[in-house]
């Protein structure tokens, strides 16, 4: 993929498609950005092209879909197993997202969902099966996301602290 450097017409973008990527028109990202529309079209090509933007995601409340248990499955993997680790643990059934950890003991982060404590039960299964070593399991009660600031406007150096 070709690198890119991000200047502040990116950045705005970024930030735009963060708030609302589904409702944010390309009009309305270029005035926040300063540029044309047909600019904004040509820099989000660029930065899916580029690997900066790798896909477009919803924010599911798995709970209004009739999945009732929402888990932060924390685990230990060998670290020169950690990468094939964490792909075969994306195939379980139920698995939303893996994270792998770079630092400390508890190196791999599951997140999955499931219906009852019996998907639970089977989900938790899956990853002993896979050799992992699970750590602590949590139900998530709720999920904020916000886009990341840095992408926004810059902070204002002004004196009046704002």
């Amino acid at each position: 993929m070709p690198e890119i450097e991000l200047d502040g017409v990116d950045r705005a973008i970024l930030h735009e498609l963060q708030e609302d990527a589904r409702r944010t028109t390309a009009e309305e990202m270029g005035e926040a950005a300063g540029v044309a529309a047909s600019t904004v079209r040509n820099r989000i090509e660029n930065l899916e092209k580029s690997g900066v933007i790798q896909g477009y995601h919803p924010h599911i409340d798995y709970e209004a879909a009739n999945y009732q248990l929402h888990l932060f499955i924390i685990c230990r993997a060998p670290p020169a197993e950690r990468a094939e680790l964490a792909e075969e643990a994306l195939e379980i059934v139920g698995t939303v997202t893996v994270r792998e950890m770079m630092t400390g003991s508890n190196n791999l982060h599951i997140e999955a969902i499931a219906e009852d404590s019996a998907a639970v039960d089977t989900v938790a299964e899956k990853i002993d099966d896979l050799g992992l070593e699970i750590v602590s399991t949590e139900v998530v009660k709720d999920e904020k996301v916000q886009p990341f600031n840095h992408f926004g406007p810059a902070p204002s150096t002004g004196e009046d602290g704002e």
